[in-house]
């Protein structure tokens, strides 16, 4: 091998203002366990949903789901840019996200009403990480768990509101 492939990701510094960079990238690594784990469980909702609101939770699962894969690429990038390594394993998405699987196939409107619940969780997260983004410093993390958290939020009323009774 030639030493252009022998080259090992390591942390970097990065002196921006930011005051915690180890805490903050924890925390984002959270986010992104959160988001992998709920992207794969949206996936799966979509894959298996039935009955007369097929369509429809198809649908907005399809849209879901891509925009979390899409997240998960930007939450991991910012991990990078302020200097750290992002997570590595799926061992380690999986014991960071508070997101749970659930045992059995459920009903459409009860894929909807966990999925919810879900996505509550991880605005509930974002707020947190707004909140420790600012207490250190970091805006441009502050800005992205914001513009996150209103997607979730978003999630959590779209998906309610199609499966109410």
């Amino acid at each position: 091998m030639t030493n252009a492939l022998n080259v090992i990701s390591e942390e970097k510094s990065v002196d921006t203002g930011i005051t915690d960079q180890d805490a903050l990238a924890t925390a984002l690594g959270d986010i992104l366990a959160d988001t992998y784990r709920l992207t794969f469980k949206t996936h799966v909702y979509h894959w298996n949903v039935a009955g007369p609101m097929f369509f429809a939770v198809h649908n907005l699962t399809e849209g879901q789901y891509e925009n979390m894969f899409a997240a998960a690429d930007e939450l991991a990038e910012r991990i990078r840019a302020i200097g750290k390594l992002a997570p590595s394993t799926l061992n380690g998405i999986v014991g960071d996200s508070v997101i749970e699987d659930k045992p059995d196939i459920l009903s459409a409107g009860d894929m909807c009403e966990d999925l919810a619940a879900d996505h509550e969780r991880i605005a509930h997260r974002l707020h947190a990480l707004v909140e420790l983004a600012g207490k250190h410093k970091d805006p441009v993390t502050e800005d992205l768990a914001t513009a996150r958290s209103a997607f979730h939020e978003k999630a959590v009323w779209m998906l309610r509101a199609l499966c109410a009774e």
